[in-house]
């Protein structure tokens, strides 16, 4: 006769509760060895408490039941280790998106380190661009972006048109507001692109504008965007437009993300000349 563990000695040779081992029977990640046809009661094999012990573990990394499941049906050691390996690969992104939130919180629990960028009025003048213009979702907005800049750049190059500055967008207030909306990237050139797919002319509008600069990824552009709002707010009338940004160092001229430099303009009535 095998011999077997009922499942309150097996809860307590593996620590898992009882309620836990049923949740697993029912999900099919450790089944019992017999099941009582009567009372249903568990029993559990003395070498299914190293196969517990592995689950335990790898549930203590968040790892989903299924990828659990999946682990444990390897058929060889190379694809579980790929399985284990795209676990711990989610983690360390997860744990790089939590430190970096981990930072802004404390920069905003820190007075002396929050935004000190100044504030500027200006007019930018209008200026010919090769665009995309697209209705998007927020969500997708720099996927989105990331597609349609490369395409802009390629566009110009192919039709040999000089770029004259830094790539900007333009963005509706639905965007912000019901997180979709209209969404314009452009590149100014010296002269007008010819229609191509996607891309077309524009003649970017002038505009006048608060302005603040951006330092570093997009992850904490939303403490520059509260800083202009306050100013604006504050010191300047605020008209009903689209807001702007210039993309003044970015992903194209170094892969040092501290290094980009993000403008954000608020459109605005100038008062300050």
């Amino acid at each position: 006769m095998q011999l077997s563990l009922g499942i309150g000695d097996f809860a307590r040779a593996t620590h898992l509760s009882v309620k836990t081992l049923r949740h697993y029977h029912e999900t099919g990640v450790l089944v019992p060895v017999e099941v009582d046809a009567q009372t249903g009661y568990r029993r559990y094999g003395p070498d299914q408490i190293a196969t517990a012990q592995v689950i335990r573990r790898f549930r203590a990394l968040d790892m989903p039941l299924e990828d659990i499941r999946a682990v444990l049906g390897a058929q060889d050691i190379e694809a579980r280790s790929e399985l284990i390996s795209a676990h711990l690969e989610r983690l360390e992104s997860e744990l790089a998106r939590t430190q970096s939130a981990v930072a802004s919180l404390r920069g905003l629990l820190q007075p002396a380190a929050r935004m000190s960028a100044s504030i500027e009025q200006r007019t930018v003048d209008a200026a010919m661009a090769a665009s995309i213009t697209q209705i998007v979702d927020i969500k997708d907005a720099l996927l989105w972006f990331q597609g349609a800049i490369a395409e802009l750049y390629a566009t110009l190059a192919a039709q040999q048109v000089p770029v004259t500055g830094s790539a900007g967008g333009i963005y509706s207030n639905a965007l912000f507001l019901d997180a979709r909306g209209e969404a314009t990237i452009f590149v100014p050139c010296a002269a007008l692109v010819r229609s191509m797919g996607r891309v077309q002319p524009l003649v970017v509008p002038q505009v006048e504008l608060a302005t603040i600069i951006h330092a570093g990824a997009h992850t904490d552009i939303d403490l520059a965007y509260g800083a202009l709002a306050s100013y604006v707010t504050q010191h300047a009338l605020a008209i009903d437009a689209p807001i702007r940004e210039y993309y003044l160092v970015g992903a194209r001229e170094t892969a040092d993300a501290t290094l980009w430099r993000t403008e954000i303009g608020w459109p605005i009535f100038q008062t300050v000349v």
